[in-house]
Parts: structure tokens; C-alpha cells; sequence
């Protein structure tokens, strides 16, 4: 007998479909942009999949992939950048969810921005860990867009190493220049709080400095 692929649980289903609904309330991740995934055991990850709303998100609409980005169904098509969500499960062993969405702030920033966008004296900053004081900063890197979504995990990767050379704790989210926003948690709560969180201080951030 032919073996089939396990089914995504009943709960990681419900969470990836609730924060597809609840980024959309947002207008985060307009027409069919955006993907979310959940870690899973033994390597696995559910992840939407390519061309799906978020907003209608029903459990045919997410897959399985390897930490390779390698569907466990091979006729499914994952999101684009199913890559960058796999390298980040790689890199961070607590992260348990992955967001990516398109907001107008994030999207604006990151087209004007050099090589990072830093925050501080923000309260939300106290969303992110090892944070417990508005009294902080955090820098998040930028990234040149790439349609070669390996290449672009590798200078991902390469940035995130030099990071953890020279500074305590690597933030959970980056940038990519003109197309959004990545952010991890240990689970989907926590990922939806630090996107929230990020958003808002972009937002106040692209107010303060229309221009930077």
C-alpha cells in the first residue's frame, strides 16, 4: 500500500486559517500576498499554500513541506518563499510559527531604508524578547528583494551569522526591500503579538520619518 501524507492536525489547521483572517482584518496581506506556516514534528512545517487569500483560507489551502522547502504532496504547490520560512525553523529551534505579510508601512520603510531599520523607545518594543523596557532598540536588517528565493535565504543566512557574531540577540524579523515583512515565535500567538507590535512601530516610524 502506497503511503499517503499525514494529515495537518485539526489545531495547526484552525491557527494558520485564524491568522490569514485576522492579517487580512489589517489589510496585511492583500489580493494573495503573504504566507504563514507552523512548525511541526519531525521536521515537517504546514505552510499555505501558492494563490490562496488569506482571508479564505480553508484546511486544502495549507500543505506539508520538509525543512527543505520539499512538499510532502508533490502535485501541492507551496508559497514562493516557503525557503525563507524553513530557514528560519533552521536557524531558531524555538520558532515555532512564521508570518509574512505586505503592509503599507513595512513596504514603504523598507523602499527607503539602507541596509536596516532600527526602533527604540517604542513600549511595544517590549513584544520582542529579551526586551522588558521600552528603554531599547532593535535593528532590523533589510534585505534586496531577490525572485531567487535560495540566494536570497543564503544572504539572509550570511547576515544572521555576522549578527550573532557582534550582538546579543538576533531580532525575530527582517525586511525585505518593496515586499514585506517576516516574523517568528515560539508558537502563532506569540508570532501574530510581535507582527502587531512590529507594525504599529513602523507605522509611528514612517510617520515620524516620512522620508528615512
Amino acid at each position: 500500500m502506497q503511503n499517503t501524507p499525514e494529515a495537518i492536525p485539526a489545531p495547526v489547521a484552525e491557527a494558520i486559517i485564524a491568522a490569514g483572517a485576522r492579517l487580512d482584518q489589517r489589510n496585511w496581506v492583500p489580493a494573495t500576498a503573504g504566507n504563514l506556516s507552523i512548525r511541526l514534528p519531525d521536521s515537517r512545517v504546514a505552510i499555505t499554500r501558492s494563490g490562496f487569500h488569506k482571508a479564505r483560507l480553508v484546511p486544502d489551502s495549507l500543505m506539508v513541506v520538509d525543512l527543505d522547502g520539499r512538499p510532502e504532496q508533490p502535485g501541492l504547490r507551496p508559497s514562493a518563499e516557503t525557503l525563507l520560512h524553513c530557514g528560519a525553523y533552521r536557524r531558531f529551534p524555538e520558532a515555532g510559527a512564521v508570518l509574512h505579510g505586505h503592509s503599507i508601512a513595512n513596504t514603504v520603510l523598507s523602499r527607503l531604508a539602507g541596509d536596516s531599520i532600527t526602533l527604540e523607545g517604542y513600549e511595544l518594543l517590549k513584544a520582542f524578547p529579551g526586551l522588558p523596557t521600552h528603554e531599547a532598540s532593535v535593528t532590523l536588517p533589510v534585505f534586496d528583494n531577490d525572485q531567487d528565493i535560495a540566494r536570497l535565504q543564503g544572504v539572509v543566512e550570511a547576515r544572521w551569522s555576522r549578527m550573532a557574531a557582534d550582538e546579543d540577540v538576533i531580532p525575530p524579523g527582517y525586511l525585505l526591500r518593496g515586499h514585506g515583512v517576516y516574523v517568528w515565535g515560539p508558537d502563532m500567538d506569540t508570532a501574530l503579538a510581535r507582527m502587531e507590535a512590529l507594525e504599529f512601530m513602523l507605522d509611528c516610524h514612517l510617520h515620524e520619518h516620512p522620508r528615512t
